[in-house]
């Protein structure tokens, strides 16, 4: 008997002899392809054939009803026909410099007209006496009803790809259509040599899933829509599995490792909770009880503590911080700013009344210690930090980026910390485990609410804590969104807040604004290069965005000219960033301009307002953080969203108005965005069609448990060659960040 791998390199092998494709063959290969388009196809992703082969249909258009020219009688209502070509020719319209081609389709029961601009090459490709098939919108004029640049396909021997059927309709990108798309996909299929299909017989009879190669004729080119459902079903089923397979595999992995063993000392952490200046959440209870019951076992804790804004998690981190620093082991506080990494350096060491302890803080450009000794003051040298870590001399240790550099070693590291985990690559974490001995533990943290069924999905090699609860004494916050026409109210009620000595945070996209001959780069167009407006006028709109430096003009010397205005953005200096922030929560400013580098955790308790500028720019969940930036002190606190558009505001901003609570808000972007945008995964390397099918619970738990059977029967799928080399090769693709 030959071994799979032989006979599957012998299967390739004919292949290759009688001229097949097999799913490895490069796009370049291809006809049609060529040096132009091969670059084109892969900004779409589109390296191999297994690429394009799974870059699925987003959407179909339904031309699949055809009518009788006798039939077409509705202005505006979408049809196909089928008829011959009796007369065609090309105009132009001077004024509007425009190519018009005309013709005259006829079948048994009448003539009717179509009409395409700017194409005169028709006149040769479609001439008189030729069979097509069109589809596309019914127009009217005052020589009666005709079709108005309708899609079009000469009728032979090939089955219709682009009218009188369900058209598939794909991602795109410049110089790239669907009809492209359809082409290449079409004869690719037709020439693609034998598949093996990675998902189990057992699992395709279990659920009536089609075939592999059923499958993609069905998903690319259905005949109805109760043939397509199926086949979308399967692939979205097929991918989310492989991501269970890979989550669980890395859960089995991580138990089978050591991990320092802490057992829970009940009266040091109830000593701590004791002397705090605020009593916790029970959500806080809850998420502490069960990272402090994860740090007793002996393989490593792997867990998210998913937090709405403003709902502590920092000191449910510190609690475990303070137990396993208690027995002499150190603690890695990783934060994704210098901002955010002073932020929760100062906040520690208040927290902190057991000087025993002791915290480090190592960024780019900083370095400082906590209590401070009779050698050396609270300001240390970065060098003399490292070597304290070294040594074990420092216990909590907090960062950014700086604390995985080469030069850090670490005494007896017993459990980090990732604040924003999102931030940090899965290389970069696991630069923090590069230590021998026992493996430390992890305790992520997000401050983006994410709802059960993503975590189960994304997440699923990590058990999730949840904080919902806002600390006892946190005001809801007001939301409102700004027309144009109450700009200036809102300039006169945000003067009020400062005279009543409150603070203003403001927010724009970006930092500049364009250069005349439009030098700064328009943002990047997601999924269909086609918009519905032309590229002038995106331009134009991207042109009005506001910005932080025109802004700071504008509200520095003519709208608020007698407060202290401040900027800040990310092409500024780590130290004068710190310097800025540090002076507006100092009150020496009223107000300041900034990005979204504000975006997460900096915490200014006399801020009460929050205006966001360009709001409809920025996605919900980011708007749920900066309105999380005010209301962290005593009083009411504000947030308004001032829109480009002056005649519109956004379902997703007037959701913001209505909902306060951020899982709430989470389901609601969930629905409005899809997965991949609300996870910021679009570039991950997920399908979309797996994003798409991530809020589909059932879906999910279906695939979660096929994969915990698969992986009892057999850990290391050696049974199932072609699903083991499936994993293999989205663990290379794939990359939550």
């Amino acid at each position: 008997m030959k071994s799979r791998p032989l006979a599957a390199f012998q299967l390739k092998i004919k292949m290759i002899l009688k001229g097949m494709l097999s799913l490895d063959t490069p796009i370049e290969k291809l006809a049609f392809v060529g040096p132009r388009n091969a670059p084109r196809l892969k900004k779409l992703g589109i390296k191999n054939i297994r690429h394009l082969l799974w870059h699925f249909p987003f959407r179909y258009e339904d031309f699949g009803q055809t009518v009788k020219i006798v039939d077409v009688r509705q202005k505006g209502e979408m049809v196909s026909i089928t008829g011959t070509v009796t007369d065609i020719k090309n105009t132009t319209a001077w004024k509007r410099r425009m190519a018009i081609t005309d013709a005259i389709i006829e079948d048994e029961t009448d003539t009717i007209h179509a009409v395409w601009f700017n194409q005169p090459y028709l006149e040769k490709t479609l001439s008189p006496g030729t069979r097509v098939s069109l589809s596309g919108k019914v127009a009217l004029d005052k020589r009666g009803f005709y079709l108005s640049n309708p899609l079009y396909e000469k009728i032979g021997e090939d089955e219709l790809a682009h009218t009188g059927r369900l058209v598939p309709i794909f991602p795109e990108t410049e110089g790239i259509s669907s009809k492209y798309l359809r082409l290449l996909v079409r004869r690719t299929l037709k020439q693609i040599g034998p598949l093996a299909d990675p998902l189990p017989k057992k699992i395709i009879k279990k659920y009536g899933f089609p075939e592999l190669r059923t499958a993609l004729d069905a998903i690319h080119f259905p005949k109805s829509w109760p043939e397509m459902d199926p086949a979308r079903q399967r692939f979205a089923f097929e991918e989310i599995l492989l991501f269970q397979l890979r989550a669980l595999r890395d859960r089995r992995q991580l138990q089978s490792l050591k991990a320092p063993k802490i057992e829970f000392n009940k009266d040091l952490v109830s000593d701590f909770v004791r002397r705090l200046q605020f009593e916790l959440t029970n959500d806080q209870r809850l998420a502490t009880y069960e990272i402090l019951k994860d740090l007793e076992k002996n393989y490593p804790m792997n867990r998210l503590l998913n937090g709405d804004v403003g709902s502590g998690k920092t000191v449910v981190a510190l609690i475990a911080a303070v137990e396993v620093a208690a027995v002499d082991y150190q603690v890695v506080f990783m934060a994704p700013t210098e901002i955010l990494a002073k932020q929760h350096f100062d906040t520690i060491r208040k927290c902190l009344s057991n000087k025993s302890i002791r915290v480090g803080l190592l960024t780019g450009s900083d370095a400082r210690q906590y209590p401070s000794d009779e050698i050396t003051k609270e300001k240390i040298t970065k060098k003399l930090m490292r070597q304290k870590i070294a040594r074990g001399e420092i216990d909590i240790i907090i960062g950014t980026h700086a604390v995985i550099q080469k030069d850090v070693t670490f005494k007896h590291l017993g459990l980090v910390i990732i604040d924003e985990q999102h931030r940090f690559g899965v290389e970069q974490r696991m630069k923090l485990i590069k230590s021998q001995g026992p493996v430390p533990h992890l305790l992520s943290m997000t401050a983006t609410p994410i709802p059960r069924t993503l975590a189960l999905t994304i997440y699923g090699d990590l058990d999730v804590s949840l904080l919902k609860e806002k600390p006892k004494g946190r005001q809801e916050i007001v939301t409102r969104v700004i027309p144009h026409t109450k700009r200036e109210a809102a300039y006169k009620f945000v003067g009020e807040q400062v005279r009543a000595g409150r603070q203003v945070f403001v927010i724009c996209p970006r930092i500049a604004a364009p250069a005349p001959e439009g030098g700064e780069h328009l943002p990047k167009r997601a999924g269909n290069f086609n918009t519905d407006k032309p590229l002038s006028q995106s331009r134009l709109i991207w042109s009005e965005v506001k910005a932080v430096t025109d802004e700071f003009e504008k509200l520095s010397k003519k709208i608020f000219p007698q407060l202290r205005v401040a900027m800040l953005h990310g092409k500024m200096k780590p130290k004068e960033k710190d310097k800025v922030m540090s002076d507006f929560k100092n009150k020496h400013y009223d107000l300041i301009v900034s990005t979204s580098v504000i975006e997460v955790g900096v915490d200014v308790p006399n801020a009460s307002v929050m205006m966001i500028e360009s709001a409809e720019r920025f996605g919900l969940a980011q708007l749920h953080q900066f309105r999380g930036r005010v209301g962290r002190g005593e009083h009411q606190s504000y947030c308004l969203l001032f829109t480009t558009d002056s005649g519109r505001a956004s379902y997703r901003l007037r959701a913001l108005e209505k909902i306060n609570n951020g899982f709430e808000l989470a389901e609601t972007d969930l629905k409005i965005r899809g997965p991949g945008e609300f996870t910021g995964i679009k570039q991950s390397g997920l399908p979309d069609l797996a994003m798409a099918s991530l809020s589909d619970l059932e879906l999910i738990k279906k695939a979660r448990l096929e994969a915990k059977l698969l992986l009892k029967e057999d850990p290391t799928l050696k049974k199932y060659p072609t699903l083991l080399a499936r994993l293999s090769q989205m663990q290379r693709l794939v990359h939550f960040e």
